[in-house]
């Protein structure tokens, strides 16, 4: 159990349909998953009655405007005092205080927030720096008998067919450790070098998403539109407009081009957050927080702007 001066770190295990949130960061004004854990939180911990400031959540990917996560990570500094007071003195003090708070969570949450799980984070967690990989897919029906209404707001419905078997092809050359300035939104000071471990195109034959055209995207963290930039490529490549080769030649120009577009987000879903084990969150989480520092880097995972 991890306690920073006094207070529990909770590991916080969460999914979201990211339709209905402008984003995850908090934003004055608008609605997003940060704000709507925040507020419940502040609920269950009856932070306002106490008069005690609401703990803050540290997120492993900061998904943008539209985009959904299955498999979001967070964490949260929580008093020891409060962490344990948490089951309550009514009959169901049996529970944990990390069931407790699951369940109250549960209870103030609006129904497109989820939090699947909430354990008392092992020593040196860092939801966003001892983190090794974040893992999305981006889903497209490009045909109209894929198109499912019930799932207009989670996957893009494109005019054309792709060529799925050209659109892997044309993504392969791309992984390593390389600059991906032509596919990042530029932030000033900040580095667009990634490591992007794992990208491919399929078309299941069975299962939800039997038909569809699904890519599978795996990186140590994501420079701005990242994704859904790459995702763009591979669509000029599957509709016929550009040649399998352009890809990984635009990779190598560092510049973006025109013929690039940002897909829209309702494609794209945070699936998966990989961590080493216990022993080796402190040394990855110094590692990746003084490297990010050095470089200047806000880590944004890819959304919608």
């Amino acid at each position: 159990m991890a306690y920073v001066n006094e207070f529990i770190r909770a590991r916080i295990d969460l999914a979201y349909d990211g339709s209905g949130f402008a984003g995850w960061a908090r934003q004055p004004g608008l609605r997003t998953v940060e704000g709507a854990l925040e507020d419940g939180l502040a609920r269950v911990l009856r932070s306002e009655q106490l008069g005690r400031p609401t703990p803050r959540f540290t997120v492993a990917g900061r998904t943008d405007s539209g985009v959904h996560a299955r498999g979001q990570v967070a964490h949260v500094d929580i008093e020891a005092g409060a962490w344990a007071a948490l089951p309550g003195r009514s009959g169901r003090s049996s529970r944990t205080p990390a069931e407790a708070l699951v369940s109250r969570l549960t209870g103030v949450l609006p129904s497109d927030v989820v939090v699947r799980a909430a354990v008392p984070a092992p020593p040196g967690f860092d939801a966003r720096f001892s983190a090794l990989r974040r893992r999305y897919t981006y889903r497209i029906a490009d045909a109209l008998e894929l198109r499912d209404p019930l799932r207009r707001k989670h996957v893009l419905w494109s005019r054309k067919p792709l060529d799925v078997a050209a659109m892997d092809e044309a993504v392969r050359p791309l992984t390593g450790v390389r600059d991906f300035a032509s596919y990042c939104k530029p932030r000033p000071g900040a580095t667009t070098i990634r490591e992007l471990q794992r990208i491919a195109w399929e078309r299941p034959t069975e299962g939800p998403d039997a038909g569809l055209a699904v890519a599978h995207v795996v990186a140590d963290a994501f420079c701005h539109n990242m994704v859904r930039a790459l995702v763009g490529a591979s669509i000029a490549v599957g509709e016929g407009r550009r040649p399998v080769s352009w890809p990984a030649d635009l990779l190598a120009s560092r510049r973006r081009d025109a013929g690039v577009f940002v897909v829209p987000p309702e494609g794209l879903c945070l699936e998966e957050i990989t961590f080493p084990p216990d022993e080796e969150l402190a040394a990855r989480a110094d590692s990746v927080r003084a490297k990010r520092m050095d470089e200047d880097v806000w880590e944004e995972t890819v959304g919608a702007t």
